[in-house]
């Protein structure tokens, strides 16, 4: 049988690769809905290559994306497109609607931002199995995500690199001791704290390894990617901060790794493309040959190196580390307040390093509330954002 799916996030850089996946594989997959952001051309160009039966449009939350959307229902159709009925939804409700919809046997969660912490509680209500590729959904509520997956019987499988990894070494996590995820160290690994301190735009984002979306690679570039995939793992395996390691990898071959009670250690090893732990997340458990499947090469690898993360460099780790540990709306904080020093830098308002100045500030100053609901966790979330861009504002 075919394996229903919709994409949130489609016209993104994990959205497009999945489409190319599911491509891939052929009859595998029937596509029930596809959701971009500011992207109408490209979503366009997929529901008609994809033909869903739901296509939703402005999901990106962003406001600088907002005001430059057009309107998907104003663009021609083709003969062949008008031929294919679908329904054209639109913004936070028409997300919803998706993830209400329980033709779908799972759900990939692809967008940015805190846009996909909704959605994906609504598809685990509905009892609909997550692909996870959204950070914020459990840096911002991961307690309150998981509880409801628990609840519902709902499985979430990870589409990050690192989390992926552990999932497929974990086989049980009763005698696991020890996460260990790696870092690729970014642009800036073998660079000094005054050139980190100096960098372009242009700079932080030519990651060495990776092809991602600009806030992903930024945060790549001050480590706080890494940060935030600590707090994810604590949710998604349950496991203390104190038992997470991080470990600096350039060659991005060993994705993670876990260390078992008899200090045996297993880690999933590939190259560098995200094709494969996204066929590996809407696929399992299941594996089939994919778009980058091919032989792996110890001998064409040759090295692999390893190395501690320079916290003086990279102080954004531990910031991760001390937030997660507090708990609560403390991680909500961190995610907002960084989120917006990102797009400030982006927009060349601040330097690369005023992120992690930034956004300590502002988690110095949160009141943080324990035991959050939603409401209140969204509450936070937009406050954070209005201090932050006060603050960077009044530099």
């Amino acid at each position: 049988m075919k394996r229903r799916i919709s994409i949130i996030g489609s016209t993104g850089s994990i959205g497009t690769q999945a489409l190319e996946v599911i491509e891939k594989l052929g009859d595998k997959f029937e596509i029930i809905a596809l959701a971009g952001g500011h992207n109408v051309e490209l979503l366009k160009k997929q529901a008609e290559k994809f033909k869903p039966k739901y296509i939703c449009h402005n999901s990106n939350c962003h406001s600088e994306v907002e005001n430059n959307m057009g309107s998907f229902a104003s663009l021609k159709m083709t003969k062949a497109e008008e031929s294919h009925k679908y329904q054209i939804l639109h913004g936070p409700e028409g997300l919803e609607q998706i993830c209400s919809n329980k033709e779908n046997d799972i759900i990939l969660v692809a967008c940015s931002g805190k846009i996909g912490l909704k959605p994906t509680l609504t598809a685990i209500k509905n009892g609909i199995d997550i692909a996870l590729a959204n950070k914020e959904t459990l840096v911002m509520a991961g307690d309150i995500v998981m509880a409801e997956a628990k609840k519902y019987g709902v499985n979430i499988v990870p589409v990050d690199s690192e989390h992926c990894a552990i999932h497929q070494c974990i086989k049980d996590i009763s005698k696991v001791d020890k996460l260990i995820i790696t870092a690729s160290g970014g642009p800036f690994l073998h660079k000094s704290i005054e050139e980190m301190k100096n960098a372009t735009v242009e700079q932080a984002l030519a990651h060495p390894r990776w092809n991602m979306g600009k806030k992903i690679t930024v945060d790549s570039a001050t480590l706080m990617n890494k940060g935030l995939e600590i707090i994810e793992a604590h949710h998604l395996f349950g496991f203390d901060y104190d038992d997470i390691e991080v470990v600096v990898h350039p060659q991005s071959i060993v994705h993670s790794a876990i260390e078992y009670k008899d200090g045996s250690v297993i880690a999933q090893l590939g190259l560098p493309s995200m094709h494969i732990p996204i066929q590996y997340a809407i696929t399992y458990p299941e594996r089939y040959e994919g778009i980058k499947s091919k032989s792996f090469s110890f001998a064409e690898i040759a090295r692999l190196d390893f190395e501690k993360p320079d916290y003086e460099k990279f102080p954004t780790v531990k910031l991760a580390y001390e937030m997660g540990k507090l708990g609560g709306t403390a991680t909500v904080c961190l995610n907002a307040a960084n989120e917006e020093a990102v797009f400030a830098f982006l927009d060349g308002k601040i330097k690369l390093y005023n992120i992690y100045e930034i956004t300590k500030k502002m988690c110095d100053e949160h009141n943080i509330i324990k035991n959050p609901t939603i409401d209140e966790i969204f509450g936070v979330d937009k406050e954070i954002r209005i201090k932050t861009k006060e603050f960077i504002t009044n530099l």
